[in-house]
């Protein structure tokens, strides 16, 4: 059996050489350097080239490694018949929370204020509500989502949830489908986009939906760059309809260098690095869930291509 891996950066090697040690059993190849793709049965990817896949004649499955497929569908060539593999797990949650945590506490505390206070040399004492009157809103309930709702509410915020579908979870009032969304939008002062990228939840992110939440609300899209309208963010920044944006993800990334965003002084980028997930932990995850393929069992981590997650 031949696993050929994907990455595209320096990181390559160190994902092949863990991998291998978890796959003994198994030639682990670099993509660019695969040998005979007819060898190659398994492919563990993130944002392979177009057609790229369809290269390799004797898939059985392809892994994405993360917890999206957008790259993957975004593919005109992508072999649908294969089965995928999404990578999660709690490395992956337990990064979500510490960056959701932070930047949640960040806009609640006024810290980007309390930062221009000092700037100024201004002993500015800024008072806030404490958590439990403050009110974060989480788009999307998946995996990630529930589990970063769920430590926000240990915090203490009042949080609140919105998803396609409904869902239930302990100490969350969970609203769902576009009746209920004005409502959700309507009491999120801090909004997190978690939502997997469909062609419904595309573009999402935009001036009609900034109009609906609570004049000054921050925003934190962690979800994929395509979910927010870039152009309708700085003229909500600038109205004071938002009062901040966190940013981990965009429609290109990095961003070119005279793009706005690097230099808004109510945006904070950072570079994809929510759950950025490390040959260490990660390897283990897909090792595992290519054991429970080839043996012919469940895998937990299943994608329904349908829906698009």
């Amino acid at each position: 059996m031949t696993v050929v891996v994907r990455l595209g950066n320096a990181r390559a090697e160190w994902w092949r050489d863990a991998l291998q040690e978890l796959l003994p059993d198994v030639e682990v190849r670099l993509w660019e350097d695969p040998g005979d793709k007819a060898e190659v049965e398994y492919a563990v990817v993130w944002k392979p080239p177009a057609g790229g896949l369809k290269a390799f004649p004797n898939l059985k499955c392809i892994v994405s490694m993360g917890a999206g497929i957008d790259h993957l569908l975004a593919d005109p060539e992508l072999p649908l018949h294969l089965p995928v593999i999404r990578t999660v797990g709690s490395d992956l949650r337990q990064r979500m929370r510490e960056y959701l945590a932070l930047h949640v506490l960040r806009f609640h505390r006024r810290l980007p204020d309390i930062e221009a206070a000092q700037r100024r040399k201004a002993w500015d004492q800024i008072i806030t509500p404490p958590a439990p009157q403050r009110s974060v809103g989480i788009m999307g309930l998946g995996n990630m989502g529930a589990d970063a709702a769920r430590t926000l509410v240990d915090l203490g915020f009042a949080v609140r949830g919105w998803s396609r579908r409904p869902k239930r979870l302990h100490g969350i009032k969970c609203l769902h489908g576009e009746d209920q969304l004005d409502d959700f939008l309507a009491r999120s002062e801090i909004l997190v986009c978690l939502l997997p990228l469909t062609p419904a939840t595309e573009g999402i992110l935009n001036r009609r939906l900034f109009a609906k939440l609570p004049k000054g609300a921050c925003l934190i899209n962690v979800g994929r760059g395509r979910h927010l309208v870039e152009k309708d963010l700085i003229p909500a920044l600038d109205s004071g309809q938002l009062g901040g944006a966190t940013l981990d993800v965009l429609h290109v990334e990095p961003p070119a260098e005279d793009h706005p965003f690097w230099t808004h002084p109510k945006i904070l980028l950072t570079p994809h690095i929510a759950s950025l997930i490390d040959p260490e932990s990660g390897a283990k995850v897909i090792a595992e869930n290519l054991k429970l393929f080839m043996a012919g069992k469940a895998v937990p981590d299943m994608v329904d291509l349908k829906q698009g997650y």
